[in-house]
């Protein structure tokens, strides 16, 4: 029976899963029989758990590895370049620091998702291992940020200021520094605080599940709500409202075409699977919330003191 916080269903079904990297390792060292299936040769085993799909190892047989998501994180890593160039050139811009930081750690993210996802270093080992902790550090700091951006947004706090930008940052190293923390935890068993599975076959933990599955849930849920409130409940405009639908809306597909139909396009070909489609529609989905954050942020809406105060 399947409790909360095992990664077991999600390591089986769901290809090019990175955390399962950590498990994987945690088997290795604590009971090595449940690595079977695809899982059973490290020499070619794909992203996963005994998964159902999975792309073999890179040069296995001359795979390529996840070249699909490989090129999508690439292309991606280039457009948020230009993000990230284009707001720092939006100086007077309402939380444009903090949007700036948000659309960094993306950046970030893009590379290690190559990595952790690409089936480009064997599994078990110690480097693939740290990638992947990293990876789910930088996720959870990242859903940190757009929160915080929604929070900033309201002006609660003025935005670019120390008022913002102290209690900003240190959350952001927070959620990285314990997120990183816990997956070493969890594949190395540093303090077996948070691991090893009980039993083994679960891929149980608790706290890994909730700050790489609910609490970015939970995060861009939240975010899409104040902007919502923001946008038709103090701005009163409709146009800016039609980016952040939008926004959500490609979030979810991503979510669904990782979770759902990645499985379905690995069996029909397992040399890719759905993870460059989420891969693109998440990095859309990101384009847009910039594109909605330029709406709410042009001159004539400053100028408006009665309407954004």
């Amino acid at each position: 029976m399947t409790r909360f916080g095992d990664f077991e269903p999600l390591c089986h079904h769901v290809p090019s899963y990175p955390w399962c990297n950590l498990f994987y390792r945690q088997l290795l060292k604590s009971d090595p029989s449940q690595l079977t299936g695809l899982s059973a040769d490290r020499s070619s085993a794909p992203v996963g758990i005994d998964p159902t799909c999975g792309i073999p190892l890179v040069n296995k047989d001359g795979s390529l590895g996840n070249i699909a998501n490989i090129i999508a994180c690439g292309l991606s890593m280039l457009v948020v370049a230009w993000l990230v160039l284009s707001t720092g050139r939006r100086k007077a811009a309402v939380g444009r620091a903090e949007l700036q930081i948000f659309l960094i750690i993306y950046f970030f993210t893009l590379p290690f998702q190559l990595l952790t996802t690409g089936s480009v270093l064997e599994q078990g080992t110690t480097g693939l291992v740290v990638l992947t902790a990293i990876h789910a550090g930088l996720l959870a700091a990242l859903f940190w940020s757009l929160f915080a951006n929604a929070i900033v947004a309201t002006q609660v706090v003025e935005d670019g200021t120390l008022s913002s930008l102290i209690p900003f940052n240190i959350f952001n190293v927070l959620f990285f520094v314990a997120t990183t923390y816990i997956s070493l935890d969890v594949a190395l068993h540093i303090s077996n605080a948070f691991g090893p599975s009980n039993p083994p076959q679960s891929l149980n933990s608790v706290p890994l599940f909730v700050l790489t599955s609910v609490w970015p849930a939970a995060a861009a849920f939240i975010y899409f709500v104040l902007m919502a409130y923001i946008v038709l409940g103090i701005l009163r405009e409709r146009r800016p409202m039609l980016f952040f639908g939008f926004a959500a809306v490609l979030f979810i597909l991503s979510q669904l075409d990782y979770f759902l139909l990645s499985k379905v396009i690995c069996k029909s070909n397992d040399k890719v699977d759905g993870s460059f489609i989420a891969t693109i529609l998440e990095t859309a989905s990101v384009v847009v919330i910039y594109f909605g954050w330029i709406s709410i942020t042009e001159e004539d809406w400053e100028d408006d003191n009665n309407r954004y105060p």
